[in-house]
């Protein structure tokens, strides 16, 4: 088979290596790929919102599989396109993708089917917002209804810092159209998890739990991120949550969307607040997580690329998964002045001697290459994942290659798995 990976994260090139392992595949492309995916795949510089090139180029290509890494594209409708072509995709419709696309859809379906979650109000005025905000009181939730990159939602402490949120979004304009809506949320008092499961439109294969750490600085402070770091499995998401998961909120999403006539087909990543009533749904997010997938591929044992074409032909329910004992622990690296404004152009030594361990792996994000260096060239740079016994020593092995890494315009948390 030839496949065609899209994307340029961390994410993409923990499913490019994953890919490019299984004996079904002769030939990995990548679109438009970054420093890291070169070692797996061939690069092309097609960027992942130029729809009529990825066509184009897979026709000339016979590409036979794509599997889209980003929501953008997802949402967009990038799988439409595709399928419309005659070429196989892996990854919701735009219609099915709109679980991450509108945070409003998704919460007017949880609403609509009994789904737990946390209490809601859509808002464009923002006077009416922060009336709102008033009668509710801090701590109190402000998210953009559309995509925002991971820095759409506010959690607020205090009603000032909420007001500020709502001016940021319906006054400044900052995440531009998907912040022309905004959702103002009771907040959530608990342990965040994330759940993942592969859908076929139908059935749904649960993937292995993990947990990720939003906020950029230690002891979770200050603003949100795509990511800091993540580690799977979650002790936290035991048998018995995991049940619970599945029959109230996931798989009464997926019958939800299939009975209105968009089966989601994909991965389905629940972001999950575990509180003293039980789990409930933050977010849905339309692909796997980022740093969440680096910690999935290393712990995966079986063939990714079955899984991922029996989601695509609705026969999920045909194949399984299985999954090293392990633990695996995802450190992020990323550039000074992320998440706002991110150094880019510095140079990146250390890599090779900080993957020396064969427990080890450096998957990249935001690189590039110049002649024979390694340069940063976005926001979340590497991920960092070791896999260990336990959780202990995977965040062990995991530090040990990040002290290895020279990289002085960078930065990582220093406390991802620490408190678990």
């Amino acid at each position: 088979m030839r496949i065609l990976v899209v994307g340029s994260g961390g994410r993409e090139h923990a499913l490019a290596w994953a890919i490019a392992a299984s004996p079904l595949v002769d030939k990995v492309y990548a679109a438009p790929g970054n420093a890291g995916i070169a070692e797996e795949a061939e690069c092309v510089p097609i960027a992942v919102s130029d729809t009529a090139a990825i066509i184009d180029f897979c026709k000339r290509n016979r590409i036979d599989f794509v599997v889209v890494g980003p929501e953008a594209p997802l949402v967009g409708g990038l799988v439409d396109a595709l399928e419309t072509e005659g070429i196989a995709a892996f990854g919701p419709t735009a219609a099915a993708a709109a679980l991450e696309g509108s945070k409003g859809f998704m919460k007017d379906l949880c609403a609509r089917e009994g789904i737990p979650t946390a209490a809601y109000y859509r808002f464009r005025d923002p006077a009416k917002a922060k009336a709102y905000i008033e009668r509710l009181g801090a701590p109190v939730v402000v998210k953009a209804d559309g995509l925002a990159a991971g820095k759409g939602v506010t959690v607020a402490t205090t009603v000032e810092e909420a007001h500020a949120a709502v001016d940021e979004a319906l006054g400044l304009g900052r995440f531009g159209a998907a912040g022309a809506e905004i959702l103002v949320e009771e907040f959530l008092d608990g342990e965040e998890a994330s759940f993942f499961a592969i859908c076929d439109g139908y059935h749904l294969l649960p993937l292995a739990s993990a947990q990720d750490h939003k906020r950029v600085g230690d002891g979770d402070t200050g603003p949100n991120t795509g990511g800091m770091g993540a580690f799977s499995p979650a002790p936290l998401v035991t048998p018995e949550v995991e049940a619970e998961i599945i029959e109230c909120i996931v798989g009464p999403t997926v019958a939800a969307m299939a009975r209105d006539g968009t089966p989601f087909k994909g991965v389905l990543y629940a972001g999950i607040m575990l509180t003293a009533d039980g789990p409930k749904l933050l977010e849905y997010n339309v692909r796997f997580g980022d740093p969440e997938c680096q910690a999935l591929m290393m712990r995966l044992k079986s063939d990714i690329v079955p899984v991922l074409l029996a989601a695509r032909d609705g026969i999920l329910n045909q194949v399984d998964l299985r999954w090293h004992e392990e633990t695996a622990l995802c450190v992020v690296m990323a550039a000074n002045g992320y998440p706002e404004d991110p150094l880019r152009g510095s140079e990146i030594r250390g890599l090779e001697a900080a993957a020396s361990d064969p427990d080890v792996k450096i998957f990249q994000a935001g690189t590039k290459r110049d002649g024979g260096r390694i340069i940063s060239d976005g926001g979340r740079v590497l991920g960092v994942t070791a896999l260990g016994q336990d959780l202990v020593a995977a965040r062990e092995r995991a530090y040990l290659a990040v002290d290895k890494i020279d990289w002085p315009e960078g930065f990582c948390r220093r406390d991802i798995g620490g408190r678990r």
